[in-house]
């Protein structure tokens, strides 16, 4: 009735200016919440309320320190994350990404090839960080993330412009002996050969650039792109891994060991349900 009688008296349903409850803080009380949470920009709200009750001595409770930081712009998002890098890695990144600008039809040609590994437990990762939008490539508001050994399935796996080659299950840990054994002679050799003018990527990891197997790749005459330094993020196989993982995630079937996760039929028919 409020809303009718305002209505007929004004011809507006606004709330009047001042109206409703007031704000615990002031607009400078604002703006040290927001030095607060762009100090640490992974604390969550009820850290933040920790943090400012000890600084000013008035309790605010984590949703009012939400509100305030969601009313100036700053809103709790999913980090992105990298591997660490070192000054000689941006450089030789930089480098190897000169070389390589000005290919076009060239990259139709390239095999992109991986090893990646899907654990039994996934988790979202719930870490946050505040941020305005377009900061996401802040260095402040980036996490650096180191590979771990979790109980899992490692694969192997190859990508083209217009093909893919079988999943790999890897047991145990790859050296180069087992790469040239397990991976190159029965896959990734055939696989190429059926692709003319094919050209080999893979990262730098040991097993890739030993002795032996680069004797091997000669004697092949495997025709290989250089990969840039410290590059596992930069191939597009990547996404291919991300699409994969999402899916076995979303999978509600249990899985208690690494063979009934390989045994799962989203994984060894992965590539083929990927659309490149």
């Amino acid at each position: 009735m409020r809303v009718w009688k305002q209505w007929t008296d004004e011809c507006r349903t606004t709330r009047k200016s001042g109206s409703g409850p007031r704000n615990v803080t002031s607009a400078r009380d604002d703006r040290h919440l927001v030095r607060m949470a762009r100090t640490d920009r992974t604390a969550s709200s009820r850290q933040l309320a920790a943090l400012w009750s000890i600084a000013t001595g008035v309790s605010l409770c984590a949703s009012s320190i939400r509100r305030r930081l969601l009313q100036c712009g700053l809103r709790a998002r999913t980090p992105l994350y990298r591997i660490p890098l070192t000054h000689d890695h941006r450089r030789l990144r930089l480098q190897w990404a000169n070389q390589h600008r000005d290919w076009r039809a060239d990259w139709q040609h390239v095999v992109f090839s991986d090893e990646s590994r899907f654990n039994l437990w996934y988790h979202d990762g719930r870490i946050r960080v505040r941020r305005y939008a377009g900061e996401r490539h802040l260095p402040e508001c980036i996490i650096e993330r180191h590979s771990g050994r979790t109980p899992g399935v490692m694969v192997w796996g190859a990508i083209a412009y217009h093909r893919r080659s079988q999943l790999l299950r890897i047991v145990g840990n790859l050296n180069s002996n087992r790469y040239i054994r397990e991976v190159l002679q029965p896959e990734a050799v055939p696989f190429l050969q059926s692709l003319p003018g094919a050209v080999f990527q893979q990262d730098n990891a040991r097993p890739h650039t030993a002795r032996i197997v680069k004797s091997f790749f000669a004697a092949q005459q495997v025709q290989l792109l250089p990969p840039a330094a410290c590059s596992p993020d930069m191939s597009p196989i990547e996404h291919v891994w991300d699409v994969i993982g999402r899916r076995l995630a979303r999978d509600p079937r249990p899985v208690a060991s690494a063979d009934e996760l390989w045994m799962n039929d989203l994984m060894p028919s992965g590539l083929e349900a990927v659309s490149l």
